[in-house]
């Protein structure tokens, strides 16, 4: 029997959706989009991301979607030579163990931000985070350098428990364990979002939050800011991951590919469309600056909830729905490697679950956790070794992984590429589609990519 035959698909188109929406939204909707929009201006930096999600985003859902439901197996082999497609060459399958390692870094440093959040929820529960009087801007400073930037060995802990909890979900398998894992997930995830929302745009003065928000101040828009805003769409999508070409590799031929990417892109969008009508009617409404960085959700928030009722109650959800978002995201990127595993090696799964999460725990979340304190002094780059691997991941090997995807779709695969997006391989749409990623893609991630570096 052949892989193709052996390889499972999702129970429905639906189940499916909310896999890729959790995959896509995590950390990059609830913690990193925020922070963005108080650094670049509010509501210009929101209309941005909007349009940038039809010029980039979408595009490059439905080139990952091609190729991995092109040929149904790993990362890596998506781009290689199996079954009809005899003609490509063996060197194309560097994009996909680009993508593994990017994968890799990318989840040195992001458990631990689970592992954060899941810090801030014990100490919310257990006191150590006292929330149930108004605090100041420097209590709230006091307690996450302590808690965070001082206690490697809490922050150790925390993470290794997220990691477990991971391990615990992908041992049941892609379908048993992912897709069922998602099936509550998610929808506990728009519950807390939108209990969340309705709790903040109804305080005294949030209007001026979300005017600061919705409303865009044109002065703001400059082609520097659209280049920023079109590489969060990238880590937004998890685009360059392998995350969407392994999801879609389990996906049925008879599946609407167009459908699927366009209510994929629109949901990520809603979501931290969402997620910033949660955080900035209370910043104003309490007169806390937005502009505070990374970290936004973790210094500036616990004071906005200190004066609210039940504040302790509404931080403890605000956060929880922070811990979904990273759990239904970490558990997608963790089986890109673990497919690879599988299917590369021979691997048998629980070795390959066991193997990934282990290693990445030891040489990414350990390095990541001791990168101010213990190893401070190692700095790559001028760079933290927690800002190192995000800016590696981020701004190197997923851009480039992406625009060879680009360049995979447009110059390699061709008509293949059409065929596999749409049983009407002729239609305006496919064309216009092909032609624009052939040609205009490329160009875009190019130039993301250099104003990165610069």
């Amino acid at each position: 029997m052949t892989q193709k035959q052996e390889r499972q698909t999702w129970s429905s188109k639906l189940t499916y959706i909310m896999t890729v929406a959790g995959a896509t939204v995590g950390f990059g909707a609830t913690w990193r989009f925020p922070y963005l929009v108080g650094e670049n201006g509010g509501g210009a930096y929101v209309l941005l991301f909007c349009i940038a999600m039809f010029v980039i985003g979408i595009p490059m859902i439905l080139v990952e979607n091609v190729i991995g439901r092109r040929l149904r197996v790993n990362s890596i082999d998506a781009f290689g030579d199996k079954l009809q497609d005899k003609g490509i060459s063996k060197w194309w399958k560097i994009l996909g163990y680009m993508g593994l390692l990017g994968s890799f870094i990318i989840m040195g440093y992001y458990m631990v931000l689970g592992g954060w959040v899941m810090n801030y929820i014990i100490s919310l529960i257990n006191g150590n985070l006292d929330i149930s009087v108004p605090i100041t801007k420097e209590t709230a400073k006091g307690f996450y350098d302590l808690s965070i930037g001082n206690s490697p060995l809490q922050i150790a802990i925390y993470t290794f428990l997220f990691v477990a909890v991971n391990y615990i979900i992908l041992a049941k398998g892609i379908i048993g364990g992912i897709e069922r894992s998602v099936k509550y997930l998610m929808p506990l995830l728009f519950i807390f979002l939108i209990g969340m929302v309705i709790r903040n745009v109804t305080l005294p003065g949030a209007m001026e939050g979300i005017t600061y928000y919705l409303k865009p101040d044109f002065s703001k828009i400059t082609a520097e800011l659209f280049v920023k805003v079109l590489g969060q769409v990238f880590f937004a999508l998890s685009l360059g991951f392998g995350v969407l070409i392994t999801l879609s590799s389990y996906l049925s031929k008879e599946e609407n590919l167009i459908q699927t990417a366009v209510i994929t892109g629109f949901t990520n969008t809603s979501i931290a469309v969402l997620a910033g009508f949660m955080i900035f009617p209370s910043l104003f409404s309490f007169g806390i600056a937005p502009n505070s960085g990374p970290t936004l959700v973790f210094q500036s928030l616990p004071i906005v909830f200190s004066h609210l009722p039940f504040g302790t109650f509404f931080a403890i959800v605000f956060f929880g729905l922070l811990l979904i978002a990273a759990l239904t995201t970490s558990i997608t990127i963790y089986e890109v490697i673990i497919t690879a595993l599988q299917e590369k090696l021979r691997m048998r799964r629980g070795k390959a679950i066991l193997l990934t999460l282990s290693s990445i725990f030891l040489l990414g979340n350990i390095p990541a956790v001791l990168s101010d304190n213990v190893l401070k002094d190692i700095r790559p780059f001028n760079m933290s070794i927690f800002d190192f691997f995000d800016y590696l991941s981020g701004n190197i090997l997923f851009l480039l992984t992406a625009l060879g995807c680009a360049i995979f779709v447009g110059f390699v695969l061709k008509d293949k590429a059409k065929q596999e997006l749409s049983s009407t391989p002729d239609s305006t749409f496919t064309t216009v589609w092909f032609n624009y990623v052939k040609y205009v893609v490329p160009l875009i991630i190019i130039v993301i990519f250099v104003s990165n570096l610069m």
